[in-house]
């Protein structure tokens, strides 16, 4: 699982201020394209929160995570709203926010 988690991680961190991935996005950009419930459970065991943005990842509808691990979705949607994200109850527009390499 580390080494998954440590992949997960890197991926993260490209992500620019401002823009949100989904939990799908993560895993097929590492080469695991079914293992978007593996990639929340690494970030649900982030040890390098301030590092590691994980408050930028949402799932495919643009909700925010119940159990965000760092506060719950509150604290995600105030780290989202602190880099210009939009935050509608609890959903993101990905029309908008979505980070496209």
């Amino acid at each position: 699982m580390a080494e998954f988690a440590d992949k997960v991680y890197e991926y993260l961190k490209t992500v620019p201020k401002g823009k949100v991935v989904t939990y799908g996005m993560i895993a097929w950009a590492i080469g695991h394209p079914r293992a978007s419930r593996q990639v929340g459970n690494a970030l649900h065991h982030n040890p390098y929160p301030v590092v590691v943005p994980c408050h930028r990842v949402v799932n495919r509808e643009g909700r925010l995570a119940p159990e965000f691990a760092f506060g719950g979705w509150e604290m995600q949607a105030s780290l989202l709203r602190a880099e210009g994200v939009e935050v509608n109850d609890g959903y993101v527009d990905l029309n908008q926010y979505l980070w496209r390499e």
